[in-house]
């Protein structure tokens, strides 16, 4: 298979824009619009492409394996998972914000740099933002589902969490009380692959750069 360039992408929303993106670029997979299919891998042997689908978290961890030469997923799990992959374009969609949202009375905790508790699904970005930014020491929780649920059944005083409207937010009494970073879809390849594969790679980096401009 060394002659394809394997593609991973996030499930969702981000795997359709990131398509639409290729295909302005030049690059295209019509096994991935077959409706009802049942396969792992999708492969466009003309242009010896290969996609495959998977959850978010683990697009970095197949992309630093060698699994995938290439993976399009969300800044937020790039920097929660922190592999060892290049980071080479923002690609400007899936945008929205991490930030640390609470009930409005959090806001006096997090002037005065008291000791709180903060729930999140990213424990590594929450970490980063208040013990090197923020020189504050937080009690850091992880949760897997609704963090929205941590202040208030009182599991924590603040969460960190992406923001897209913000209605959810509002539906629970909560606020957006500071923003810790942007975020967005970026592309990341494999070191190696980069290596092995530079012309591909470094051509295909630059057919969806221009297409971005």
């Amino acid at each position: 298979m060394n002659d394809y360039i394997t593609i991973a992408l996030t499930k969702g929303r981000l795997a359709g824009s990131t398509m639409q993106l290729l295909e302005r670029a030049g690059y295209h997979c019509d096994e991935l619009k077959e409706k009802g299919s049942r396969k792992l891998i999708f492969v466009n042997e003309e242009q010896k492409l290969r996609f495959f689908l998977a959850k978010g978290p683990d697009v970095p961890t197949y992309v630093e394996y060698g699994a995938a030469d290439i993976g399009v997923v969300g800044s937020d799990i790039i920097m929660e998972e922190n592999r060892r992959v290049y980071e080479v374009l923002d690609l400007g969609f899936g945008k929205c914000r991490m930030c640390v949202c609470g009930p409005a009375r959090a806001g006096e905790l997090l002037r005065h740099h008291e000791m709180i508790r903060v729930t999140s699904k990213y424990p590594n970005i929450a970490r980063e933002y208040f013990y090197n930014r923020k020189h504050q020491t937080v009690d850091i929780i992880k949760l897997n589902g609704s963090v929205e649920l941590g202040p208030i059944v009182e599991l924590g005083d603040v969460i960190v969490d992406i923001v897209e409207t913000g209605s959810t937010l509002r539906e629970n009494g909560l606020e957006v009380l500071e923003e810790v970073c942007p975020i967005s879809a970026r592309m990341i390849v494999n070191q190696v692959s980069m290596q092995m594969k530079t012309r591909r790679i470094r051509e295909m980096i630059a057919n969806v750069r221009d297409c971005l401009e």
